[in-house]
């Protein structure tokens, strides 16, 4: 029996003796895998570990997090095989002898680069990721997608997560009409103003990826309800000794571009143009005005109007940057950029009144109108960046200037007039009218930007900005009667001569700290603005008012796992009302439907929470994002109807009801919205996306005006690899019903279907694209109702599309346009969003 206990005793003993030595024989091999260029962490790469001559058999494996750190453990000592790869990246193969002493070896900053190998074929293994997620934006690779090759920007947007484009080609970030575009991280107020239009008429090609900044930090200013649009132009990432040729042609027009990189010694040039132009088919519209006011249905009319119009516009963008690296510790960059519009309309209209009583026609004419316009943004910035021998610490000094041009010239006519007794001066006042209207915005910003690591979890982020912007609005109004053929008099009484200055200075400080699996970021900005109003013409008292606002932010972010992850944020952000809301301008060029700007409006401020989640892995990337805001004093557009005597502005009233039209401080939003992005992978050439946004809304004036209600958009697609460079993609996308103060909009359905082929080593791609082929119009109704009327409007749309598009890149790839990792961001203007911005 002695002998049996003994032997067990020698047996557990050995048991754990060899199990020790198993264990301690393990060791952690660790690193981080960095951009050789811009020395950004590389997310997500695998890190494999083999032993020599069985590279296909993997002993442990591993995923960099979003910094390019990884840590791996081999089971015992001995010599293995590291490799590291990412897609798109040249594979990284290290030998490692670990039969030395110790438990641990550090690699260090491992730096990869760009795979730049010719191969006489390609054979696709994985799909690369289009969205990535950070603390405080999601970036779609517009440049990865294939649609990319055929489709506008703004068609593209429609797959962005975050962001939705109805049928009538507005847009909104975060549920919000109200938000910035940035080109290459700098503000561009014409965009920001018209990005409708701007947007839909640049073909995608032409941009490499677009970023969502969702929760933006104390180095930005304050404005932007929804957000940042950040549109990153293949100037600023494509690299090396390269040209890149591309057209297009569709049944909407033609155009083309040229992108060019040439390096010498430390100096880089980058250069790009692109032109195009959009020849818009016929659209139809029409509304119908209901009074519903007793007491005033002796000076009102039912309205109904319909009406049809044409356009075509010519759209040029181009771009020069350059860099010059000094040495590795400092660097000079400057970019020059010219974006820019010209834009025809042509229509006419039918309009006639009836008696809301007994439905007798009171008065009826034509409006034919024609007008042209152009809008145009020209900027240029400086920036020299200070680097220091400890890592991360970085000063850079900013100048930027930029000047926004606008100008418009329409005429608007009146012929068949007839009218009953009662509504002749009704009649008797509409006289043809030329407007010949111009705007413009000239910014002068100096900034400097100071960040420093403390230790080797935080870092502090400081910087002071001071804005010089001087806003002008002249517009001119000419009047001619009827039989006067043409010949039109100057009416200084209701033309504006209008100057709106600002001077803003802004400080702000930040916070980061990253521990473990734990980042956080906490800022503060301070906003003093001294805004000064000057009448030189037309009717309105000069003024000058201080605003003071201090801008809190904060976000913190927890990584569940290596492709899992976390994220809370708040944020304020305050808007200040643009020049086109601002300007007392009267457009009565429709006398049953007349509009103005609001000279004294303030800014709005709003107040939002969101809580997102990112899981990002080979075969399925979700993005999830909870968002709740409010805001007490958001701008709206109100609509009353009311009798033209209490219009100060208005010549020769006639005691008649009109719609007016104008905007007010009076909006209390309420809005709960929830945000999904997947993309599957069910195979290594298939990829399958859905992106939906929606949620819930409450919008109140304080008094008897408010509505709420449901929306939600969803755009979703499969895109398929096929032998010998050949992809195809098919596209859907919708939108519920929406609802504004006032009324609400009805939904839309539409789809795309996009064939893309590849020759040459994938040097020249020949796209073709189709969109809703099935339906030649659309339609959209809109319903506005308020005190006294209701009003219904329809329009009825073009929107099939059919083209093609080829582009063919020479050269080789071999080096990048260095820029300044901070610079000049403007956002501190409300954006009009959609087409409010080119009121």
């Amino acid at each position: 029996m002695k002998r049996i206990i003994l032997a067990m005793l020698l047996a557990v003993t050995a048991l754990q003796y060899g199990l020790s030595q198993t264990a301690g024989s393990s060791f952690t091999i660790k690193g981080t895998v960095v951009d050789s260029l811009t020395s950004e962490g590389e997310p997500y790469a695998t890190v494999r570990l083999t032993k020599p001559g069985k590279l296909a058999e993997a002993v442990k494996m591993a995923v960099t997090d979003k910094a390019g750190r990884f840590t791996i453990t081999a089971p015992a000592k001995g010599k293995y095989v590291l490799t590291i790869s990412s897609m798109g990246r040249a594979d990284i193969v290290k030998d490692i002898d670990t039969n030395g002493n110790g438990r641990a070896i550090d690699l260090g900053t491992i730096l990869i680069k760009d795979d730049r190998n010719e191969l006489s074929g390609v054979e696709v293994v994985a799909q690369k990721p289009l969205v990535k997620a950070d603390i405080d934006k999601l970036e779609y690779d517009i440049e990865s997608d294939p649609d990319s090759k055929s489709n506008t920007i703004l068609e593209m947007l429609r797959k962005v997560p975050m962001v939705t484009v109805d049928g009538e080609d507005n847009i909104k970030v975060n549920g919000s009409s109200s938000f910035k575009v940035y080109v290459n991280g700098r503000p561009n107020n014409m965009m920001s103003n018209n990005p409708s239009e701007v947007l839909k008429s640049m073909p995608a090609n032409t941009i490499k990826k677009i970023e969502v900044i969702t929760n933006p930090g104390p180095k930005y200013d304050a404005e932007g309800v929804g957000g940042i649009l950040n549109i990153i132009t293949v100037g600023s990432g494509f690299e090396g000794y390269t040209a890149t040729f591309s057209a297009n042609a569709s049944n909407r027009g033609a155009g083309g571009g040229v992108f060019g990189t040439v390096k010498s010694g430390k100096l880089t040039v980058s250069a790009r143009y692109n032109y195009n132009y959009n020849d818009q088919p016929r659209s139809y519209s029409g509304s119908t005005l209901t009074a519903t006011d007793d007491e005033m249905s002796a000076s009102s009319a039912n309205i109904a109007q319909d009406g049809s119009s044409k356009s075509s516009s010519n759209f040029q963008s181009g771009s020069l940057e350059a860099s010059y690296e000094i040495d590795t510790l400092n660097l000079v960059t400057a970019s020059f950029g010219l974006w820019g519009n010209n834009y025809k309309s042509r229509g006419a209209s039918s309009i006639i009144g009836t008696s809301p009583a007994n439905g007798d026609e009171l008065y009826s004419y034509n409006m034919p109108s024609h007008s042209k316009n152009s809008w145009f943004s020209i900027e240029g910035s400086v920036d020299y960046q200070r680097l220091f021998k400890v890592k991360d610490r970085m000063l850079t000094f900013s100048y930027r200037i930029s000047t926004d041009p606008e100008t418009s010239d329409s005429y608007t006519d009146y012929n068949d007039m007839s009218a009953a007794i009662d509504w002749q001066d009704y009649i008797r006042r509409l006289e043809n009218q030329h407007n010949d209207g111009s705007q413009r915005t000239t910014e002068h910003t100096f900034q400097v930007d100071y960040t420093t690591p403390i230790g080797k979890l935080h870092t502090i982020e400081a910087g002071t900005k001071y804005i010089l912007r001087n806003n002008s609005s002249e517009n001119d109004r000419y009047t001619a009667a009827a039989a006067d053929n043409g010949e039109y008099e100057f009416d200084e009484e209701h033309s504006s001569h209008y100057r709106h200055n600002n001077d803003i200075m802004a400080t702000y400080l930040g916070y980061g700290i990253k521990w473990k699996k734990l980042s956080g970021r906490l800022g503060l900005r301070y906003e003093h603005t001294i805004q000064d109003v000057e009448y030189l013409l037309g009717r309105g008292d000069d003024f000058r008012m201080h605003f003071n606002d201090f801008v809190p932010s904060a976000s913190i972010g927890y990584r569940l796992t290596d492709t899992q992850n976390l994220r809370l944020g708040y944020n304020m952000r305050i808007y200040r009302p643009g020049i086109w809301y601002l300007n007392p301008y009267l457009d009565d060029s429709n006398p049953s439907s007349i509009s103005q700007g609001n000279p004294n409006l303030v800014s709005e401020k709003s107040h939002s929470f969101s809580l997102g989640y990112n899981s990002f892995t080979n075969k399925l990337s979700v993005n999830l994002s909870l968002r709740y805001s409010f805001t007490n004093n958001s701008i709206e557009s109100v609509s009353s109807l009311v009798s033209d005597n209490d219009i100060a502005d208005l010549q020769n009233p006639t005691g008649k009801s009109v719609l007016y039209t104008t905007y007010r401080n009076i909006g209390k939003t309420r809005s709960a919205n929830l945000s999904a992005y997947a993309n599957y992978n069910p195979f290594t050439s298939t990829r399958i996306y859905v992106n939906m946004y929606g949620g819930w809304t409450y919008l109140s004036d304080g008094g008897s005006l408010s509505n709420h209600g449901w929306n939600m958009f969803a755009s979703g697609g499969v895109q398929q690899t096929l032998p010998k460079d050949w992809r195809i993609s098919l596209n859907a996308w919708g939108q519920t019903p929406w609802v504004s103060l006032q009324g609400k909009g009805s939904g839309f359905f539409g789809y795309s279907l996009n064939v893309t082929k590849q020759f040459f080593k994938q040097r020249l791609t020949v796209s073709a694209y189709a969109s809703n082929f099935f339906k030649k119009y659309m339609v959209y109704e809109n319903t506005t109702a308020s005190t006294g009327f209701t009003q219904n409007s329809w329009s009825r749309f073009n929107q099939q599309r059919f083209g093609v598009s080829v582009s063919f890149r020479i050269g080789e790839l071999k080096a990048s346009v260095k820029k300044a990792e901070r610079t000049i961001n403007n956002d501190d203007v409300k954006s009009g969003g959609g087409n409010e911005g080119s009121k």
